[in-house]
């Protein structure tokens, strides 16, 4: 063979094998490509497994809107205190970046930006740049310009109603769960919050001598008190106490004329977070001498806000109420 073919023959050769050693890299790298992607997905699937749900996910709001979020949200704005005191029990305190000018539970909701309250800071949300916004069937009434400027922006409105039963506090829980990859921990919450309620209930059912009970939502001279359709009557009834306003509907306002005609053997005030001594002043009212409440000295303030904010406080304001009204059977 000549110099000449053998000169070719070995260059004919080197290519040969170079293309191979090519196409052999390009394998390679397909292949750790194709290991990320799993590792990826696979990382993707646990996290999936410790929410205890996938995304994306849709929910009808109390709006009746379905809203589609894609991802865990990482942000979240609540402009209502009973939502942000639902977020922070579902463990979400670290995505919470606004609340509203009221939240006030827990402590650390303090040190959270403001973003008003019925009225919102526009500027100051879309500055936060949440992820979703938990407004209230009032804003989405009175602002929905505010908020479809929010749905332009990026954020996920929700709008979680007004609510006046247990009932309809759980389905917020639930609802807020879902919105925020927490749904096994709303339901967590929701059982426990069932089965201290049924247990009340069932210890109540021994007492045979029912309590009237009238409760103050505001001091004289316009004193407010709450009848059917309001948190404070479910608690009354769950604890088999009479709510001495049962004739009244919701949020109402009497007379100390007519307060004094129920003849409460309880009193309840609520205001004690900006009135002082509120039971003393009950104590001391002029023309009261004769109710059993103030004969007995059964007048007590309770926090406020774990009888009247839809969360999973309320539950609190029951256990609190038994114990107040009915020590003979609740202090055992």
């Amino acid at each position: 063979m000549s110099t000449f073919m053998k000169k070719w023959g070995l260059v004919f050769v080197f290519l040969l094998l170079s293309t191979f050693m090519i196409a052999g890299c390009g394998s390679q790298e397909e292949n750790t490509k194709g290991e990320q992607n799993i590792k990826t997905e696979t990382v993707q699937e646990e996290a999936d497994t410790e929410t205890g749900q996938k995304f994306p996910v849709t929910i009808t709001d109390d709006a009746n809107k379905e809203v589609t979020i894609e991802s865990d949200p990482q942000t979240i704005v609540s402009i209502q205190a009973s939502n942000t005191e639902i977020a922070f029990a579902l463990g979400l305190g670290e995505r919470i970046v606004g609340v509203s000018d009221y939240c006030n539970y827990p402590p650390e909701a303090l040190e959270k930006e403001k973003v008003g309250g019925q009225d919102i800071n526009v500027e100051m949300v879309l500055s936060l740049q949440p992820d979703i916004a938990l407004v209230t069937d009032y804003h989405n009434e009175t602002h929905p310009d505010i908020l479809k400027q929010f749905e332009e922006a990026g954020i996920k409105v929700i709008v979680v109603g007004e609510t006046s039963s247990f009932e309809e506090v759980y389905k917020n829980i639930e609802m807020i769960g879902k919105a925020t990859g927490t749904e096994e921990k709303a339901n967590e919450m929701i059982t426990d919050m069932k089965d201290r309620l049924t247990a009340i209930k069932q210890q109540a059912a021994e007492i045979t001598e029912k309590k009237k009970v009238w409760v103050e939502v505001s001091p004289s001279p316009d004193i407010f008190t709450t009848g059917k359709n309001t948190f404070m009557h479910e608690m009354l009834e769950s604890i088999q106490a009479i709510n001495a306003a049962e004739d009244q509907e919701g949020w109402v306002k009497l007379t100390e004329e007519e307060i004094v005609q129920l003849n409460p053997d309880v009193i309840i005030t609520t205001y004690g977070y900006y009135v002082e001594n509120p039971s003393e002043q009950v104590l001391a009212r002029k023309g009261w001498q004769d109710v059993l409440a103030i004969k007995n000295e059964q007048v007590f303030d309770v926090d406020n806000d774990t009888v009247t904010r839809p969360g999973p406080r309320l539950i609190e304001g029951v256990e609190t109420l038994a114990k107040l009204i009915y020590p003979e059977v609740f202090k055992k």
